[in-house]
């Protein structure tokens, strides 16, 4: 069955875009993660890969034209298969999304089965959570900035949204009244939830998110039952209503889970038992403990009998549910080891004249070059004499990069992100080193933009700031390798047939055996020792 694909909403300001360039032409057989085509947005040119499988049988946006969000991208199908009942409704189904069957098949009444923006009220307006990056699936809301009833103009912040790559604020592009809320903050929900309703102040909503489909609001019939509001619903007088739901403030349960109280032994004092932030902060194990009820002693024996000794301690565990950020780290890394045949290539750094050299360039004013910048500095350097190492695999080829953009793994609070140096070879050492401090900085404060996380060739990750001496990674995908870099250490070696104390670091390189040997990945670690154990040629 044909599945029209849109123009997708790549950033939170993409109101249209450009196709730069097709990957696939029509005929081509597409399956799911192939990337179908380079879409030029407000921010940046990024994939778009495919969510479904089959035949790419029709391309309505060609190379160099711009569209709107939504226009139809592209049909894929099955080969041979009849497409032109969709080309002719083309008009009535351009905001179909890619996992929507067509509309002339939709076994649905066609009175609500895709209904328009005409079945709303009146300045009625649905908004969705957005797509907020390439690889975005679902979405969640961090923090809202907007309560119901409150004005909103167009380009007014509603919400900040956290994606698999970062928290980004979403603004709103119609003006009204907030009339609804569908996703609290703290919950995620898939792209094209109903995420708020903004219209007229006053005007009546109701059945309209619950009836929502991609393209509108169902129009709801007098006879339908409608669905009870949050207020109406009977709530027991302490926190927990009937069905063991816990009713606590998103600002409660967030200072809450920071000091490991649990909600079910906090009375809550708000309305209707509700938890509020007052009683996180007074509340007191003790207290909870006072009002429990207390078993009555029992009595002593005249002859007592000893006991074994069993700790006064108490089972405790912490369900910390997962970010986005984790989601995805996960499911990327899953399926870089498990797709990639992995190989590990280990070699140990002289590091005494890296220090020298160090030291010197430091002495500059307004200059500050760490080790990990000389690192970056020689991989690039080494990349563009074995390119074999900077390429990616492809089922019918394999990408040699002759470019080198160098990801900077970077820890963060809830992962790891992986900020992008562009034409990293072309960097000096102080452009590296202000370049790597300006992305880190910015990756903890969640400040980054997807862009600014896309195009690696290859990754450099760094533990020996921790003391960690030598470890491996897991290659970063598309990426055909990624080194690790471990701590200096001082120790015993050989020089000149005699023992003297010298500085070393230790190197791991991962391999994805599909594209690079491991003669290939050995040539590439001397040239890196080379470049590390004589700086000066790096500045050649």
């Amino acid at each position: 069955m044909a599945k029209i694909i849109t123009m997708p909403r790549l950033s939170d300001t993409m109101t249209e875009g450009v196709v730069a360039k097709w990957l696939k032409k029509v005929g081509d057989n597409i399956q799911e993660g192939d990337i179908l085509a380079e879409i030029e947005t407000d921010k940046a040119t990024m994939e778009f890969e495919s969510f479904n499988s089959g035949t790419l049988l029709h391309i309505g946006i060609q190379e160099g034209e711009t569209a709107p969000v939504d226009s139809l991208l592209a049909i894929i199908g099955a080969a041979g298969e009849d497409i032109s009942g969709l080309l002719s409704g083309t008009a009535t189904v351009a905001k179909t999304e890619e996992t929507t069957a067509p509309v002339a098949e939709t076994k649905q009444p066609t009175d609500n089965s895709q209904p328009t923006s005409t079945s709303l009220p009146k300045g009625v307006v649905v908004v969705t959570m957005p797509r907020l990056s390439d690889t975005m699936t679902e979405g969640t809301v961090a923090n809202w900035l907007k309560n119901i009833g409150d004005t909103v103009s167009e380009g007014d912040i509603l919400a900040e949204i956290e994606t698999d790559k970062a928290t980004m604020e979403f603004e709103s592009f119609q003006s009204g009244t907030l009339l609804y809320i569908g996703i609290q903050a703290g919950e995620s929900a898939p792209i094209d939830s109903v995420l708020a309703i903004i219209g007229p102040a006053g005007t009546d909503i109701t059945g309209i998110a619950e009836n929502f489909v991609k393209g509108g609001a169902a129009p709801v019939s007098a006879s339908a039952p409608v669905a009870p509001t949050a207020t109406s619903a009977p709530i027991a007088e302490n926190s927990s209503s009937a069905t063991g739901r816990i009713f606590a403030s998103p600002l409660a349960k967030k200072i809450a889970a920071e000091k490991g109280i649990q909600l079910s032994q906090v009375k809550g004092s708000g309305e209707n038992g509700r938890i509020t932030k007052s009683d996180i902060e007074n509340y007191s194990p003790s207290n909870a403990a006072a009002s429990s009820p207390v078993a009555s002693p029992a009595v002593e024996s005249a002859a007592p009998v000893a006991k074994p000794f069993v700790p006064a301690g108490e089972n405790y565990t912490e369900e910390i549910k997962n970010s986005q950020m984790r989601k995805v780290i996960a499911k990327r890394l899953s399926e870089s080891i498990f797709t990639a045949p992995h190989f590990y290539l280990n070699i140990e750094v002289r590091m005494d004249e890296a220090m020298k050299s160090r030291t010197v360039i430091n002495s500059v004013p307004d200059t500050k070059v760490s080790f990990n910048d000389m690192v970056i500095k020689a991989c690039a350097m080494a990349l563009k004499k074995h390119p074999k190492v900077n390429s990616q695999w492809r089922e019918d080829s394999i990408l040699i990069n002759h470019h080198v953009n160098v990801g900077v793994a970077v820890a963060v609070e809830d992962g790891l992100v992986v900020p992008v140096l562009r034409y990293t070879d072309q960097l000096s050492l102080s452009q590296i080193g202000a370049n790597v401090k300006d992305v880190a900085g910015r990756a903890k404060s969640k400040k980054l933009q997807p862009n600014e996380m896309e195009g690696s060739t290859f990754t450099v990750s760094n533990l020996g700031m921790f003391g960690i001496t030598e470890f491996t990674s897991i290659i970063n995908q598309p990426n055909s390798a990624i080194l690790s870099v471990g701590a200096i250490v001082e120790k015993p070696v050989v020089s000149n047939g005699q023992i003297v104390v010298g500085n070393t670091m230790k190197l791991t390189l991962a391999c994805d055996h599909r594209t690079i040997d491991g003669a290939t990945g050995a040539q590439f670690l001397q040239t890196l020792k080379t470049f590390m154990e004589n700086p000066v040629t790096m500045l050649a």
